[in-house]
């Protein structure tokens, strides 16, 4: 790898932001490193899996374009196609919604984004974690230096590059989560009140099982920790449990300055999560294309990178801020107790409860 020193582009993080961000910036050109702590890319599993499908991103995110481009999931990454999602308040009686979703083999599809992106020319260092960040230079746990003209963390909430060079907070929510074996319903499944207080707990059905989980802001927890409360909720499903994985989500929106000189942050790491819905995998990717083109024109014609900024403010500017406002909305509900959870959700207040949960103007002036 010596001989390409200076990399055009070192990536801190191979997840979908980073594999994105190395898929588009290599298809222009540019020489791309991608460094990731993990052995191998997408495991452990961290999340529920769920994704919209393309259709359902053109009505959610109408200002990203060439969507089928970007997202190209492939038939051996997906493990069912869902078609209805239910909002379950406490009583238990659910709002029904059409809704268009992918059930992913997470491991499989964080393997295609590698793989999309070394088939343009990124490569990739596994098995190896940043140390520290200095100018441009990133030095390796193993003692190895790597030199970059452009450096981009992409590693999450605790990414390096982030906590070093950005002084800002994210409210992070813990998850916890299953795989399940057994027979569910076809429904994509949200559950609200008591049960996930701050959050939700879902059941995403899967291919013989379902993906099983919740996240919780613990400041509404009453004392009860994330495992009682999510060992609770896995109690009232039949099934073996094939797995058990965790993380946490940064549930605050996107941060107001994605870039700092010569470093940019994507995904996770710049809060591209929408706080309403937790949605975070194909967001991480909208970013990561974003962030891939300007950095390569940057390199190429001199473009400044303020322009990913730009470019994340007309494509999801909108979308983000309507998701925050349900989130903050959503967390003044979930001070009050299940019974009034259950008398809000109603016929009256169902499309305004699926508006923040898509995302959408709860009222024509927002």
């Amino acid at each position: 790898m010596a001989e390409k020193e200076p990399w055009d582009l070192v990536i801190i993080g191979g997840g979908p932001a980073g594999s994105t961000t190395a898929r588009f910036a290599a298809k222009n050109g540019l020489s791309v490193l991608v460094i990731d702590g993990r052995k191998s890319i997408g495991e452990p599993l961290q999340c529920g899996e769920l994704v919209p499908s393309n259709d359902e991103m053109k009505r959610l995110c109408p200002n990203v374009p060439d969507i089928d481009e970007l997202f190209k999931t492939p038939k051996n990454a997906i493990s069912q196609h869902t078609k209805e999602m239910h909002l379950i308040p406490p009583s238990g009686k659910p709002l029904k919604y059409d809704f268009e979703g992918l059930m992913l083999n997470r491991v499989k599809h964080d393997q295609e984004l590698v793989r999309l992106a070394k088939i343009n020319g990124a490569e990739f260092l596994t098995g190896t974690r940043v140390r520290d960040i200095k100018d441009n230079s990133v030095y390796l746990k193993d003692g190895s230096v790597i030199n970059a003209k452009i450096i981009v963390g992409a590693g999450g909430h605790n990414d390096p590059l982030r906590k070093k060079h950005w002084k800002v907070k994210s409210l992070n929510i813990p998850v916890k989560f299953v795989l399940m074996d057994g027979i569910f319903s076809d429904a994509v499944e949200l559950h609200f009140g008591s049960v996930a207080p701050g959050g939700y707990a879902w059941v995403f059905p899967k291919k013989g099982g379902a993906n099983i989980g919740l996240g919780i802001q613990r400041k509404f927890a009453k004392g009860k920790s994330l495992n009682i409360l999510a060992n609770d909720f896995f109690s009232k499903y039949t099934g073996k449990i094939s797995f058990e994985g965790a993380g946490s989500l940064p549930m605050s929106g996107s941060i107001k300055k994605f870039v700092k000189d010569n470093y940019v942050l994507v995904g996770d790491s710049a809060g591209m999560v929408l706080p309403s819905n937790g949605a975070g995998i194909t967001i991480a990717m909208i970013g990561g294309r974003i962030a891939g083109q300007v950095i390569s024109e940057h390199i190429k014609y001199g473009t400044p990178l303020s322009e990913y900024e730009k470019r994340w403010e007309y494509q999801m500017g909108k979308v983000m801020r309507n998701s925050q406002r349900s989130f903050k909305l959503g967390s003044i509900l979930f001070r009050f107790p299940d019974w009034f959870i259950n008398i809000a959700f109603n016929k009256v207040t169902k499309p305004f409860i699926w508006k923040a949960i898509t995302c959408r103007p709860l009222l024509k002036f927002f």
